[in-house]
């Protein structure tokens, strides 16, 4: 075992643990299931933005104030730039996670990962249509595999294939708007977004509820304090450590622990069934991952931050 490797093995560790804990997300979602989603969307967005207040006032006052001077010095066309995508990036996550806890909680698990297993590829896509980005002769096969298994999951259920869809898409132009902010530090960024969507849904809070009868207890507002602290911001900032010495491929390639955790799970603890058409898909998809991770060894190191998951997770995302 080299050096590089034993002085990686905590970068690893913080990297396997965001996603294992992102895995298990369906548990506290399942345990709020009876709420409506968007009641549980705000008070997690709520609960997630003091947390991260506190953070960066207690914690993290040099990148905060280094973002607002980065800010501050920069072209106005650059300042403009900031403030859009970081409104933009704040409404695709809290779209993401409304989306995310509606399927959970009452479609089923497998769409819900679903969308996750395709959201790298619809990146890919992106970057591809809208940042000219290169993709290799293997990435292309995988991303035709992956038509190939939304094919194959929209001709059983139409309606699962939408709402993958809709998550992998709302996740994958959060992560292009991500990339665009790349200079700025991911906390302060991340702050920012949940704040600004915190100002907008909090005045609505009564059409969030649907007007629920049902009482919040104890019981929710502990699930709910577990799902922002336990399964939102800490996996995001073992995340965020991994990627100072892991690159982005590589966290890529630990994000599917977070699916496949979801599935098993699904199957074999929440009872779920499945189609034999629906199998094929997963099966399919999963060979298009690892088709698209292709020659990982040959890729330059990337510390950009682009692959933050769901906090759905995600990080975010979920």
């Amino acid at each position: 075992m080299t050096l590089d490797t034993i002085n990686k093995k905590p970068y690893y560790a913080a990297g396997l643990g965001a996603f294992i804990i992102w895995g298990f997300i369906p548990f506290p979602l399942k345990a709020l299931a009876e709420y409506p989603s968007g009641q549980i969307l705000y008070f997690r967005v709520a609960l997630s933005v003091a947390l991260l207040l506190a953070i960066c006032l207690l914690f993290r006052k040099k990148q905060v104030k280094g973002t607002l001077q980065l800010v501050k010095n920069s072209q106005p066309k650059d300042r403009k730039k900031f403030m859009l995508y970081t409104f933009l990036g704040g409404a695709l996550l809290t779209v993401n996670w409304l989306l995310f806890i509606y399927v959970i909680n009452h479609i089923n698990i497998q769409t819900g990962s679903f969308s996750y297993l395709l959201c790298p590829i619809i990146t890919a896509v992106l970057g591809f249509i809208l940042l000219k980005e290169e993709l290799r002769l293997n990435q292309w096969i995988a991303i035709a595999l992956s038509a190939v298994s939304c094919a194959l999951v929209g001709s059983g259920e139409i309606t699962s294939l939408l709402f993958s869809l809709f998550i992998a898409l709302s996740y994958a132009f959060y992560l292009i708007t991500q990339r665009i902010l790349k200079a700025y530090d991911k906390i302060v960024l991340l702050t920012l977004q949940l704040l600004l969507s915190f100002t907008f849904i909090g005045p609505f809070y009564s059409y969030f509820s649907e007007g629920a009868a049902v009482v919040l207890g104890t019981d929710f507002y502990l699930n709910v304090v577990v799902l922002s602290a336990v399964f939102t911001v800490l996996p995001l900032f073992f995340n965020l450590y991994a990627l100072k010495e892991l690159t982005s491929g590589t966290i890529g390639i630990l994000m599917y622990i977070n699916p496949i955790l979801n599935f098993v799970m699904a199957f074999l603890y929440f009872g779920e069934q499945t189609t034999p058409l629906k199998v094929a898909a997963y099966v399919t998809i999963f060979i298009s991952v690892i088709i698209y991770n292709l020659n990982l060894k040959g890729r330059k190191k990337r510390g950009d931050g682009l692959v933050i998951p769901p906090v759905g997770t995600t990080a975010v995302g979920k």
